[in-house]
């Protein structure tokens, strides 16, 4: 058996042969037509207080028939359901006077005081739901309403806030207090192989040590130029989130990078690339050994990223893509990368955009990381390493698929193939994403 037989035995669509491997987090932004009518139906539903019909379509609405995510079932007045997210599963049941949902996080073997002041202080950080121990001392977050309170929109980002904690909290915790804590798989949790862990962890350590290299070997000056130097590391940050996936420590590191960044307006731009560098050396300097424990493939029902429109990609390009025209005419190419790198993992990062975007930005890093989807057994490649040239008919006509792809719900999406340039890296990034704020996403 190959490497890549092995690599992939699970994971290959056998129409393509190339492989099916997931990149960034899960978006419950693209619902079928189906479940946005179970929503309506579950709002009619309330109003009448028919509470148990409303419950049935309201979970309608959630479940994604791909993920096989949300579980239900009637029985003597009660309805009882299950939601996976990530790692962890939470379970309830409603009828017509209450609901109640939970979901278990971690065992905890003694009362250590840093966890229980740790669990206090999130508390207040909850809107809808509360951390909780249970008779055996497992740490469990928590929501109750009365029927009557329980409209659908309240479900919704109650359940949410329980799920996307739930998720996020066990393996924090678990790596804060490895002594006092125990893991309770409940969710949908599946690993990975052995080698695609290391591609992934290989492809990290190789990005961020040429960053640092960067920073600290290149004609970039710190202190002159920290917004350079700043989408260096933001456009790391993201494009590793996206590409590689990871959990736990490692995506909580990604996401402190982001608010270092955008979290504390006081702060100065030298010092805000301090806080960054150093959230992801936390990444760079981790043992392997944990860092492979954190690459794992989920069912989710719940995103964190908010639906966009076109227009919000189309003014982050009109005000940050000019940017890298002053590093790109001073040969500071590593930068005038990074800026075009940080428009698109930015928004991948941050919002659910139209289908057409993301298969557009998506694409963006297929071209640009040829090494790394070679490694991991991408056999439809658009850059050619030795030749170090674009293959521009490829590249054109993946761009034209995911026009037609879409072309039913946006009559007017022509991209314009004809004005990417292919002469330098820096200038193909600028006109492909010159190409998309053109875009016309009017719906049909």
């Amino acid at each position: 058996m190959s490497f890549l037989d092995r690599l992939f035995r699970s994971s290959v669509n056998k129409e393509t042969t190339e492989p099916t491997i997931r990149f960034g987090r899960y978006t419950d932004s693209y619902k079928e037509p189906a479940n946005y009518a179970a929503w309506e139906t579950s709002l009619t539903y309330f109003e009448k207080n028919e509470f148990e019909e409303s419950f049935i379509s309201f979970f309608k609405y959630l479940r994604d028939n791909r993920e096989n995510n949300v579980q239900w079932k009637e029985q003597d007045g009660n309805i009882t359901f299950e939601i996976l997210q990530g790692s962890k599963k939470i379970t309830g049941i409603a009828n017509l006077r209450q609901l109640r949902a939970e979901a278990k996080i971690v065992h905890a073997s003694e009362l250590n005081v840093g966890f229980l002041r740790r669990l206090v202080e999130a508390n207040y950080a909850l809107d809808y739901s509360r951390y909780a121990l249970d008779d055996e001392n497992n740490l469990v977050i928590k929501f109750d309403s009365s029927t009557v309170d329980g409209s659908p929109y309240k479900l919704y980002y109650a359940l949410k806030e329980v799920a996307l904690h739930a998720d996020k909290q066990d393996d924090l915790l678990l790596d804060e207090f490895p002594g006092v804590l125990t893991s309770l798989e409940t969710g949908s949790k599946s690993d990975l192989s052995p080698e695609l862990k290391k591609l992934k962890f290989d492809f990290i350590f190789a990005e961020l040590a040429g960053v640092f290299t960067e920073i600290d070997l290149g004609t970039l000056n710190v202190e002159k130029h920290p917004g350079g130097i700043a989408y260096l590391l933001l456009d790391a940050a993201y494009k590793l989130d996206y590409l590689t996936k990871p959990e736990g420590f490692m995506m909580d590191a990604f996401e402190k990078t982001h608010q270092a960044y955008f979290g504390n307006e006081r702060l100065t731009m030298l010092q805000k690339v301090g806080l960054m560098r150093k959230s992801l050396e936390t990444i760079y300097q981790r043992d392997p050994t944990l860092a492979y424990g954190e690459f794992y493939d989920t069912v989710s029902t719940f995103g964190v990223v908010t639906s966009k429109g076109h227009d919000v990609l189309h003014n982050l390009i009109e005000n940050e893509l000019h940017q890298m025209n002053w590093y790109d005419e001073h040969q500071f190419t590593s930068v005038a990368l990074a800026i075009p790198g940080y428009i698109v993992g930015y928004s991948l990062f941050n919002y659910a955009l139209p289908k057409p975007d993301k298969a557009l930005l998506d694409l963006y890093f297929h071209i640009m990381e040829p090494a790394y989807f070679k490694s991991l057994g991408f056999n439809e490649l658009y850059y050619d390493q030795r030749s170090r040239a674009f293959i521009q008919k490829t590249i054109k006509n993946k761009i034209k698929e995911i026009a037609d792809e879409n072309k039913k719900r946006y009559p007017k999406l022509e991209p314009q193939v004809d004005s990417l340039q292919f002469e330098t890296k820096t200038a193909f990034a600028k006109s492909y994403l010159l190409m998309i704020k053109k875009l016309d996403l009017t719906e049909k």
